[in-house]
């Protein structure tokens, strides 16, 4: 009925405000424990404490005393810290690591500060609340200079204030626009930026949330259906310090394989053996580099996964095999739906070994899905995700590395889209209903198939692409941003979509280029590659039915403009890996919105069409139809074009020229980047010095890229100092660590702009 004029009948207004918020009310009664201070208030109960000395940890139950049972988000154990209270004529004051809480006891209002005295949140004249249907609700104050950023993967622009969000994982098939509201992903985390200092808020709950920073001006607030209201409130103060100390609390990517880096390409479906043959027949004809190609639903047996159809591919695995030893992974589609059926040997072992979700009365839950009526694994359970992890198998034997995981919110074809909210989950023996479970079912179906694969693979990195999760995702997958469409509007958002899904912890992520559903054209195709190529995951992907969006697809000179781009990513692969070796260790995203690095820049708080690649490369995407320059804002200092060496002074706002074959794209000056000089890996590597009189410094990181080898110190890194004096650029090289010997045995250097001489390493070189 919301789908019709219904929705905005004026009798819902009432029916909407029929129970009002309980206050959480005065303290009655408070006292100081080891772990934190517990209050009793008139409608609830409250335990403040600190997690570690860069976040406070708030937990409020209306009916009892806080549970505070982390959700499988948090992978950071509670960190003993020193704190002190001071109880005053109407508040409590307490202090410890690198926050401080101050409550009001009538009623408790809370507001927290940093070590300066900087207001990070304040509840003011509303503060936490509950109804009696069980839903929780905390109101803060929204100051007029403050910027939201995070949420995860959300439509729009970057910046989150004015819009209302909400956390329930959905498939949505329909166009994504601003009004699409919840998507594949639930990731209730956020920044806040004020005069260029951040703070983080993480809200661990897996109810349906909603964070509203729409309905009024000066305040916003986050709710969720059920559970307790508990949420961590995170110091910063830079953004970087914000995701550093975010990820610490839900865990950091682990570094994937480098063939996860490059060119990837799919299509629902490539149908048959002969199919993908013909397919990759073309790409190395046309010397086009590929590393991975992706089977969608046909190549199951009706649709049944852990099967092959072998009138479709009779062979399996001499196509993986062989295909492998060309360089090209094949990744196969695994959706969580098991067919009804008794003679099916998935559905028969989760049947019997009760696997699968159930109603409380014990009958299982049957859904309907591509194979039609089926039941749907227990993720909830350590003993399901175990068995999951094991049919792995049926896809490693066979020369499988990738899985990709798909309708895993999970998608049921019925009119809520979704499984019953009636659902049982067994979890481990604390059952809970898929009201509550729902949004953590994708993570826990990445769980259990990316630890299936790591131990089946023999030490090899597993690679695993999602469509649904929760906070901390980045544990065990790859994002794509779902069924996007061939609209340039797509390819716009896409930009902010990904950096918010960075800036929440997910550092490999991209956009399906060229548009999934509707047809592309060849100047959209060429302009999303030229894009995707600098996106963290880089997926070419197209609907059914649709027009073939293969880099060959649209004529010759599209194909060279793509193939070119193509070919540049794996040029740039070094700095890629480099970046994806940062993300492995701080959290930091590899595709970052320029507020990042410059957070007291106001003209970064909302630019959304152009991002950097680590600190120092800028892209600026061609974003419209038949269009061959943009305005492309540049930071504070000096930038040089990428194609051109031109050096442009920064802190404006320029006219790029971007004839169709060129991307704009700007090193800014002080930096140092690798480069492969080839597309395939040779004897040596380029370092390319945009030199400033500055000293720039850069730490190249490589590794076999295939095995786990680096835990135990296979690896290499080489530290690489210049600086610039007068027309002479001074260079200094050191091997950090040469655990691993890479690829490349010899080191060519870039110098770009004007230079008299350079000295590497104290001997001069002309």
């Amino acid at each position: 009925m919301d789908d019709t004029s219904f929705a905005i009948h004026p009798d819902r207004e009432k029916e909407l405000d029929e129970e009002h918020f309980h206050d959480i009310g005065e303290v009655k009664e408070w006292r100081r424990e080891a772990d934190g201070v517990y209050l009793s208030c008139q409608n609830g109960y409250v335990v403040v404490q600190y997690y570690c000395e860069e976040m406070i940890r708030v937990t409020m139950n209306p009916t009892s005393i806080p549970m505070r049972k982390q959700s499988v988000a948090i992978v950071m154990e509670n960190e003993s810290v020193l704190f002190e209270v001071e109880e005053l004529a109407d508040s409590l004051c307490i202090t410890g690591g690198k926050l401080a809480a101050q409550i009001t006891l009538s009623p408790f209002r809370l507001l927290v500060t940093d070590t300066n005295g900087n207001i990070l949140l304040n509840e003011g004249d509303r503060g936490m609340a509950s109804r009696r249907t069980g839903e929780v609700i905390c109101f803060k104050e929204m100051e007029e200079d403050a910027h939201f950023y995070g949420f995860g993967e959300k439509t729009s622009f970057l910046d989150k204030r004015g819009e209302k969000m909400t956390m329930w994982n959905s498939d949505v098939f329909a166009p994504h626009n601003p009004a699409v509201d919840a998507l594949y992903q639930s990731i209730p985390f956020f920044i806040t930026l004020r005069r260029g200092q951040a703070h983080g808020v993480f809200f661990d709950n897996t109810f349906e949330t909603v964070f509203d920073l729409k309905q009024e001006n000066h305040r916003y607030s986050f709710s969720a259906a059920g559970g307790e209201l508990d949420y961590y409130i995170i110091a910063g103060p830079s953004p970087k310090d914000v995701i550093q100390q975010y990820t610490r609390l839900t865990g950091t990517m682990p570094l994937p394989p480098k063939w996860a880096l490059g060119y990837h390409q799919s299509r629902y479906s490539y149908k048959t053996e002969a199919e993908v043959r013909e397919l990759i027949r073309i790409f190395q004809e046309k010397d086009i580099p590929l590393d991975a190609i992706y089977l969608d639903i046909h190549y199951m047996e009706g649709y049944r996964v852990f099967t092959f159809n072998r009138d479709r591919f009779p062979n399996p695995a001499q196509l993986i095999n062989e295909l492998k030893a060309a360089g090209i992974r094949v990744v196969p589609i695994v959706d969580p739906g098991v067919k009804k059926d008794p003679e099916y040997p998935v559905y028969l072992e989760g049947i019997q070994a009760g696997h699968f979700c159930q109603y409380a009365e014990g009958d299982v839950y049957f859904g309907n899905v591509w194979p039609g009526e089926s039941a749907f694994p227990d993720f909830t359970n350590q003993d399901v995700r175990e068995w999951w992890g094991e049919w792995q198998k049926f896809y490693t034997d066979l020369g499988v590395e990738g899985i990709w995981n798909d309708m895993n919110e999970p998608a049921v074809f019925n009119e809520t889209k979704t499984m019953d909210i009636n659902v049982l989950h067994g979890n481990d023996g604390y059952p809970k209903t898929h009201r509550e479970l729902h949004n953590v079912y994708g993570l826990l179906m990445g769980e259990a198939t990316y630890s299936g694969l790591k131990k089946l693979l023999k030490g090899k990195r597993p690679f695993v692409l999602t469509r649904a999760g929760f906070a901390g995702v980045q544990r065990y997958a790859a994002v794509w941003t779902g069924d996007n469409r061939s609209f340039w509007e797509h390819l716009q958002m896409s930009m902010p979509m990904c950096m918010n899904l960075g800036l929440s912890g997910v550092p490999l992520s991209g956009a399906d280029v060229g548009g999934f559903a509707h047809d592309t054209n060849a100047d959209l195709l060429v302009r999303w590659t030229q894009l995707g190529a600098f996106m963290p995951y880089f997926r070419n992907h197209s609907n059914l039915g649709t027009v073939r969006q293969e880099p060959w697809s649209f004529g010759e000179e599209a194909e060279a403009i793509i193939k070119k781009y193509i070919q540049l990513r794996y040029r740039w692969l070094p700095h890629f890996y480099t970046l994806f070796h940062e993300a492995n260790v701080t959290g930091l995203p590899v595709m970052r919105p320029l507020v990042m690095e410059y957070p007291e820049d106001e003209h970064t708080f909302n630019l959304a069409d152009q991002f950097l690649i680590g600190e120092n490369v800028l892209v600026a995407p061609i974003t419209k139809p038949a269009t061959y320059h943009r305005v492309v804002y540049l930071p504070e200092g000096e930038w040089i074009d990428y194609w051109t060496d031109q050096l442009i002074k920064g802190g404006k706002h320029i006219l790029a020229e971007a004839p169709w074959d060129q991307l704009p794209l700007f090193i800014k000056a002080g930096t140092i980047l690798p480069q492969a000089e080839t597309v395939k890996p040779t004897n040596s590597i380029s370092i390319h010095i945009y030199p400033s009189e500055k000293v720039c410094e850069y730490t190249l990181y490589d590794d076999d890229g295939e095995t786990f080898a680096y835990q135990e110190g296979d690896y290499f890194q080489l530290h690489v100092k210049a600086w610039k004096q007068n027309e002479t650029i001074y260079v200094e090289t050191e091997e950090l660590h040469g655990g691993y010997q890479p690829d490349w045995k010899e080191v060519s250097l870039n110098v770009h702009g004007s230079v008299s001489k350079i000295v590497i390493n104290g001997k001069e070189q002309y």
